[in-house]
């Protein structure tokens, strides 16, 4: 039986109904923006936990499969049937994974908050001694030989800090008791309920995913066979694997590296008597999770801090922190990382910001992964298309690359004959062989 699609006319009246649709669906969406951002954000509300839970599902993935791996011949011992055997395996790893996340979740909360409210508070008393010292100290120790620049560092200093005293006098600290005197018990019950469910949610969604992952990934299959041709779908599904490899190695590894360089500053600021040694360990240890600015973005408010109790200190940490990232960017992170996502430094820095900016700081984590996935299909479809002409993939042949000849396809580098202005350029153009087009007209 000969299809519709083959009609010509069938074909035509189905791209003409799809222009309409398309028509009515774009003129829709934008009268009727705000109520669509407001659906959606319901939508998204409804779905924190879930997105949560896979994302905790997500992470604790490599423990999962070691586990499951370590404990499987055990389980196949206690239990008879393989079938449940292997149930009861993945039940319970998928609960020890879950839980061993609570317990770190919790012991860092339990370790950062209480010095986090105490240094905050401290910080906020002590402010105004913190502020005469580092002026004292940059009178006595820098500028006591220049006279001019000591007053106008001096003016500067004051005027600074005269700026900070009154905004944490007149705005932070009203502002906080204006909180707590108001409707900061319903507000704090509400958020806090709210938070417990959605962590309840997913965690529970969390060990349901590791559970049930084999399945869901036969089901994604199935899902991906039925839709496409059997050749998209193998693309698609080596695609998908590749997403996997590039997220699961950029962020699991990450993860490690910042644990690691939190822990190295714990021990090296507890070993050089600085302050608020795990607070700032955490800062930096949080900050080193996104790359190439993060380390940058830890290091400023922390030097700040360790400068206001000791300037002297706060060059040390100023020193450590630059070796440290040395130590970090040229032997730790390549051991870890490895080239997880085959990206350039500019690329590095390019994804960093257009996510950074369009999602805060979880763009910022994983815009680098999800730009890499971007590069990579599309650097696949550039060098398909250069295959079917025929043409090198290689990047390095196009450097020299002047232009390639239409009839043989061989890459013409550039010489110094070949660097010629635009007008031997033209003259050559119209030198060149006519076509059978222009053969034909003639």
């Amino acid at each position: 039986m000969k299809s519709p699609f083959q009609n010509q006319y069938f074909r035509v009246a189905v791209s003409a109904w799809l222009v309409i649709v398309m028509s009515i669906l774009c003129f829709f969406t934008f009268y009727k923006l705000d109520t669509i951002k407001e659906i959606l954000g319901q939508l998204s509300s409804i779905l924190r936990p879930f997105t949560f839970g896979f994302v905790v599902a997500y992470l604790l993935l490599p423990i999962f499969n070691t586990l499951v791996r370590k404990t499987n011949p055990w389980f196949s011992r206690v239990i008879r049937n393989p079938k449940k055997a292997k149930s009861f395996n993945k039940l319970f790893c998928s609960l020890i994974s879950v839980t061993f996340f609570l317990l770190i979740v919790v012991a860092l909360l339990s370790m950062v908050l209480p010095q986090l409210a105490e240094s905050v508070m401290g910080l906020l008393e002590k402010l105004p001694e913190y502020l005469n010292r580092t002026e004292e100290w940059l009178t006595v120790h820098l500028f006591s030989n220049n006279p001019i620049l000591e007053g106008n560092v001096q003016q500067l200093y004051a005027s600074v800090s005269s700026s900070l005293m009154e905004w944490a006098n007149t705005q932070l600290v009203p502002q906080l008791l204006e909180v707590m005197r108001g409707n900061f018990v319903g507000s704090f019950v509400s958020n806090t309920i709210s938070f417990l469910k959605t962590v309840l949610v997913g965690f529970i969604s969390a060990v349901y995913m590791l559970n049930s992952k084999d399945t869901f990934s036969a089901q994604g299959k199935k899902l991906i066979y039925s839709m496409f041709h059997t050749d998209t779908a193998n693309v698609i599904l080596e695609n998908i694997r590749f997403v996997h490899k590039v997220f699961g190695g950029f962020i699991t590894g990450k993860l490690l590296d910042s644990l690691i360089i939190g822990l190295i500053t714990f021990f090296a600021m507890s070993i050089l008597q600085m302050p608020y040694v795990l607070l700032i360990s955490v800062i930096i240890g949080v900050t080193n999770i996104i790359p190439f600015f993060g380390p940058f973005i830890g290091a400023i408010p922390s030097t700040l801090l360790i400068i206001l109790v000791s300037p002297l200190q706060g060059v040390y940490f100023v020193i450590f922190i630059l070796i440290l990232q040395q130590f970090d960017g040229n032997i730790l992170g390549p051991k870890i990382l490895g080239d997880s996502t085959g990206l350039a430094s500019f690329w590095v820095m390019f994804a960093i910001l257009l996510f950074g900016g369009m999602f805060g700081f979880a763009g910022m984590v994983v815009g680098v992964p999800l730009f890499a996935v971007i590069y990579s299909a599309v650097s696949g479809l550039v060098n398909r298309s250069l295959g079917k002409k025929k043409l090198s993939v290689q990047t390095a042949d196009y450097i020299t690359l002047d232009h390639i000849d239409a009839e043989s396809g061989e890459m013409i580098p550039i010489t110094k004959d070949t660097i010629a202005p635009t007008a031997v350029k033209l003259e050559r153009f119209k030198r060149r062989k006519p076509s059978e087009h222009d053969d034909t007209k003639k």
